[in-house]
Formats: C-alpha cells, sequence, structure tokens
C-alpha cells in the first residue's frame, strides 16, 4: 500500500514538473514574442518617421494647412461615405470566401474586417490580416488556419482587379499624349507581371484546394527530419491551410467574390478622387485607377498605417500624372489618408472595447496566436 501511494505521489509529483516545464516554455516564448514585436515597432516607426519626413521635404507647411482650410468639405464627406461602403463590401465578399468553410454572420464578418483594418492602421507587420481571421474564427466557431487562407484569397483578388482597372485606364481612356513612352512601357511591363502572378496564385489556390490530403502528405514527407510530433502538427496545419481554399471549388461562390471585388475598389477610387477634387486637383475619375495602382504599392509597406509610403506614392501620382502643385499634392495626400485609416481606428477601437479587447491583447495575439483553435461564441 506505501509502494503504492509512493508510486502515485511520484506520478503527481512528475506530471506536475512536466506541466509547470510546459507553461514556462510557453511564458518564455510568449515573452521572447512579445520583445520581438517591440524591437519590430521601433524599427518600422523609426522607418514611418523618415518616409513621413521625406515626403514633406519640400513643403511650405503653411500653404499645406491653407490648402486644407480651403478644401471642398462636400466632396470629403462623399469621400467618407465611400470609405464605409469599402468596409460594407469587404465583409460581404468575405462571406463568399468562408462559405465552403461554414456559415458566419453579416455582422461578425463586419466588425471583425473593421477591427482587422483598425488594427492595420495602427501595428506594424500587416498584424491586422492575423487578427482578423482569428476573431472571426472564435466567434463563427471555425477554423483559424483555415480562415486565415481566405485573407490570402483576398488578396489575390484585390490584385487582380487593381490590375484590371488599371488596364481598363491605360489602355481604354488614358491620353497616350500625357504619358511619357517610357513610363507606359513600365506600367505595361508591371501590369504583365503583375496578371501572371495572380494567375500563377491562382493556380497554386486550386491546386491546394482540390488535393489538402495530398498537400498534408507532401508536408509531412518534407518534415520527416523534424520530430514526429512537429511533422504531424504542421502536415495538419498544412492541410487544414489548404481547406480555406476551398471557395476555389465552388464556382457560384468563387464568381460572386470576384464580381465583389470590382465594386469594393470602384469605392475606394472614388473616396481619392473625392478627395483629390476636392482641392483642385484635375484628375478624370478613371485616373483614380491609375492613382490606386501607386497607392497600393504604398500600403505594401510594413509601417503603422502605412506612414509616409501612403503619402509620398499619392503626391507622386498626381504630380507626376495629373500636373498637381505640390502644396495641394502634399495637403490632399495627408487628408486622403485620414479619412481612409483615421474613421476605421475609431470604429475599430468602440467594436474593440465593446468586446473586452485592447491593443496589448491584440500584440499578442499578432506575435504569437494559440496553438489550440478553441472556438469561443459570444
Amino acid at each position: 500500500m506505501a509502494r503504492g501511494e509512493a508510486g502515485i505521489l511520484q506520478g503527481h509529483l512528475h506530471t506536475r514538473n512536466r506541466t509547470q516545464q510546459f507553461r514556462s516554455s510557453r511564458t518564455d516564448s510568449l515573452i521572447y514574442c512579445v520583445t520581438a514585436v517591440r524591437f519590430r515597432t521601433i524599427i518600422v516607426s523609426i522607418l514611418a518617421i523618415a518616409l513621413f519626413a521625406w515626403f514633406l521635404r519640400h513643403a511650405n507647411l503653411a500653404d499645406v494647412w491653407a490648402q486644407v482650410r480651403r478644401a471642398r468639405m462636400d466632396l470629403l464627406l462623399a469621400a467618407f461615405g465611400a470609405v464605409v461602403l469599402t468596409y460594407v463590401i469587404r465583409a460581404y465578399r468575405w462571406q463568399f470566401l468562408l462559405r465552403p468553410i461554414g456559415p458566419t454572420r453579416f455582422r461578425a464578418a463586419f466588425r471583425t474586417t473593421v477591427i482587422g483594418f483598425a488594427a492595420l492602421g495602427v501595428l506594424p507587420a500587416r498584424a491586422g490580416d492575423l487578427l482578423r481571421p482569428y476573431l472571426l474564427a472564435r466567434q463563427e466557431g471555425l477554423s483559424t488556419t483555415a480562415t486565415l487562407a481566405t485573407i490570402v484569397m483576398e488578396r489575390v483578388l484585390d490584385l487582380i482587379a487593381v490590375l484590371a482597372l488599371l488596364a481598363l485606364y491605360v489602355w481604354g481612356f488614358a491620353d497616350a499624349g500625357s504619358l511619357p513612352p517610357g513610363l507606359m512601357r513600365a506600367i505595361e511591363i508591371s501590369a504583365a507581371v503583375g496578371v501572371a502572378a495572380a494567375a500563377v496564385l491562382m493556380g497554386l489556390m486550386w491546386i491546394l484546394a482540390t488535393h489538402p490530403e495530398r498537400i498534408g502528405r507532401l508536408v509531412f514527407s518534407a518534415a520527416r527530419v523534424l520530430p514526429r510530433r512537429i511533422a504531424d502538427r504542421l502536415a495538419d496545419l498544412a492541410q487544414t491551410f489548404s481547406t480555406g481554399f476551398a471557395v476555389a471549388r465552388d464556382p457560384r461562390a468563387l464568381a460572386s467574390a470576384v464580381v465583389w471585388s470590382f465594386p469594393l475598389w470602384v469605392a475606394i477610387a472614388a473616396e481619392v478622387w473625392f478627395v483629390t477634387i476636392a482641392f483642385g486637383i484635375v484628375m478624370p475619375f478613371m485616373g483614380a485607377f491609375l492613382l490606386q495602382g501607386l497607392l497600393v504599392i504604398g500600403v505594401a509597406v510594413p509601417t503603422p498605417g502605412a506612414v509616409g509610403s501612403y503619402h509620398e506614392a499619392y503626391r507622386i501620382g498626381v504630380t507626376a500624372f495629373f500636373g498637381a502643385a505640390e502644396d495641394a499634392a502634399v495637403a490632399a495626400a495627408i487628408v486622403t489618408h485620414a479619412i481612409s485609416y483615421v474613421p476605421v481606428v475609431l470604429a475599430g477601437i468602440l467594436f474593440m472595447a465593446q468586446d473586452g479587447l485592447t491593443f496589448g491583447r491584440i500584440q499578442s495575439i499578432a506575435a504569437a496566436p494559440p496553438e489550440k483553435e478553441m472556438p469561443v461564441h459570444p
């Protein structure tokens, strides 16, 4: 009896020690991730300040402020309405991409979309792209990994829509004499490369969607050099991630998502156009399709809210292609960026407060998402 009790006690102690070691390991990993995120935040913040200073290098700030005060308020309000419309369309399109994974409510898709883009506006390294699928998956009981794959699909659809609208302007509405031949050639080459990349990505996503089991086995074979448990985990993640592209097997849902990508980007272009003409810069509506192609490049820079890079991309676009004055271009860039980001950040903070989220919690999620998916319904 004594030996049995001693064995049980020893087993309990062994289990407790292993649990404590596991918790310690998880804590150390979280501390490391948070420290890395803070260091990265410092680096990208310095980059954002440098880019914004570069953007302002030739501007007369007094004249820029005068331009802001003279801007037409009715057009700025129309730009704000276009921004609201973009988030409604984003949430609606996301539901089509999520349909093969599981049912979702529009309210949940809209709120998590706003929170995710709010995080993009204040946090570096595209943290919102991780936060958005994580929050929706918890609320709707979906796989977090599969939901994350739909964000990748979104980016490909965005690329297709932006390139198609850019081609529509360049080859259908642009005045060939207004664009230097060398610049026109660069735009054509960039568009061709983008189309080829989009086609390759769509083909890859179709393969992932139609053969998730094979993808899992392929990853497991490649990871055989690792311990069995880790290889199994990687294979499961790869297979689950592949199921997030299941919309590629649903022609109606995929077609709907593709179709809604165009009014989405027309609405984004409308916001840019309304602000541009509010500052007296002469630009046809279709010209916004060219300008937003440059802004997409500016947004790709991983600074919080694309500060600096977005502004400079806008300034270059309206001065090089539409003859805008420097101070008007700088003023319009600042206001365009503010209307694009400030409302969604404020709305995101409101939704976060209602859901009991903080920016500290969001940074932790982005730095070290939980290993196990535990759906939590509100």
